[in-house]
């Protein structure tokens, strides 16, 4: 049980490092929106390109005798080194799945949340009333996120600091009330 106490309390606290990053992710989404989605869009695509270019080095590097055109390694590193410059060519698109990304994530972590708000029913606290409402808060902005097509990126900063601050509420009241839980 200890074990599980303690492997319950970790998650927790995992989970609230990476609310803290969507919440730094969210401010930067606003304070510059443009120029974030650029930056991303080209480093990503880079990160393609390097691992394409070292696929397509290391399969002439490692079969000198005998190429074979639809090699695993050949095909994975043309594959990578097209998508790159997808990826760098078509960053406004980026934004749209960013977009909807964001949107199934945060919907995927209220069914969390609301799971986890039921089981601290069953321990008879007051909290999980607290803990439906922002489930719910959190399934709505997600929603949001997804079928809102205009959403501009300042937007989704928002909803992404709002999200997160709900989620680091969610995360210490299930911390707190673990022993209960289990």
């Amino acid at each position: 049980m200890e074990y599980l106490d303690k492997m319950l309390k970790k998650t927790g606290y995992i989970s609230i490092i990476e609310s803290i990053i969507f919440i730094i992710l969210g401010g930067i989404l606003i304070w510059k929106a443009e120029a974030a989605i650029k930056i991303i869009s080209i480093i990503l695509g880079l990160i393609f390109i390097i691992m394409g270019v070292g696929k397509i080095i290391g399969h002439f590097s490692i079969n000198k005798k005998f190429i074979e055109f639809y090699d695993y390694e050949l095909i994975y590193g043309l594959m990578a080194v097209v998508f790159g410059f997808i990826i760098i060519y078509y960053s406004s698109t980026i934004e749209t799945i960013l977009r909807i990304i964001v949107g199934i994530w945060i919907i995927y972590s209220s069914f969390v949340k609301l799971t986890l708000s039921l089981k601290i029913k069953q321990v008879e606290s007051n909290a999980w009333i607290y803990s439906v409402i922002l489930s719910v808060v959190m399934f709505i902005c997600g929603i949001y996120i997804i079928l809102n097509e205009g959403t501009i990126i300042a937007t989704v900063g928002v909803i992404m600091i709002i999200y997160s601050i709900i989620d680091i509420i969610e995360d210490l009241i299930c911390i707190k009330n673990i022993k209960e839980i289990l």
